[in-house]
């Protein structure tokens, strides 16, 4: 990939993470930039604070709505509102989505035990492997890349809420939460998008480093990844259940 913009890198994301524009003109110092090692810090420490709480909500599952809400909102705030900010929002996104992630798990666990582990082991399966493929080049983030993950991630979106918004009419899309082999193909192809989506996460951050941005930089590509981990883990989560449930 040509050492183009960045701008225009984060413009084209699928991640929404990335959907805001960000203006990287005007000299930096050289130690105030984001570096490569910095992000990767900074994804390490949230990862962590996802794991910390994703333990507190196992052991008190009732704080999962709370937690997701909170999440939810930090998320965005972080994204739209004011993302040179995200060293201080990100840990405490991390800390309550894994809050919820934890409760999350305990209610799939009491149905199907030991699919929190399945679906772990894959996440982050899933990650190594694509890490391992963006690094050796055998996927490149090209232009028409970029725009079909951009594409099927704001359609799956807008799926997930036209059915969301149909929920409070007793009504729903069927195949979304469906066992049959539709809503199976249907869970494959979402995991497979949330999991391209991190390609672009690794370009993002791998480009930013790159041109130089800010190093906020870091705590926002850190936080964008985990915004993918997050969906990527509930989709797997989704799809073991319905496999399990056949």
């Amino acid at each position: 990939m040509s050492k183009h913009s960045a701008l225009n890198t984060f413009g084209r994301s699928g991640n929404p993470a990335f959907t805001k524009n960000f203006d990287s003109t005007g000299a930096i110092p050289q130690s105030e930039r984001m570096t490569l090692d910095g992000a990767v810090n900074k994804t390490a420490i949230l990862l962590a604070l996802c794991f910390g709480g994703a333990f507190i909500g196992w052991n008190f599952p009732a704080l999962t709505l709370p937690g997701l809400i909170i999440g939810t909102i930090l998320a965005f705030v972080t994204i739209f509102r004011n993302p040179s900010k995200a060293g201080a929002t990100a840990p405490f996104y991390a800390g309550f989505e894994g809050i919820a992630l934890g409760g999350i798990t305990v209610f799939a666990e009491m149905q199907y035990p030991g699919i929190g582990i399945q679906a772990i082991g894959l996440t982050f399966g899933i990650l190594a492997s694509l890490l391992f493929c963006y690094k050796s080049g055998i996927i490149k983030p090209t232009e028409n890349f970029r725009l079909m993950i951009f594409s099927a991630t704001m359609g799956i979106a807008l799926l997930y809420l036209i059915s969301f918004i149909m929920s409070f009419f007793g009504s729903g899309i069927g195949f979304i939460h469906s066992n049959g082999l539709f809503g199976i193909g249907f869970s494959l192809f979402v995991v497979g998008i949330a999991a391209l989506n991190l390609v672009l996460d690794f370009d993002f951050i791998e480009e930013g480093a790159e041109q130089g941005l800010p190093k906020y930089m870091e705590w926002y590509g850190a936080f964008s990844l985990m915004v993918t981990l997050v969906w990527l883990y509930i989709e797997i989560l989704r799809l073991l259940m319905k496999l399990r449930s056949r």
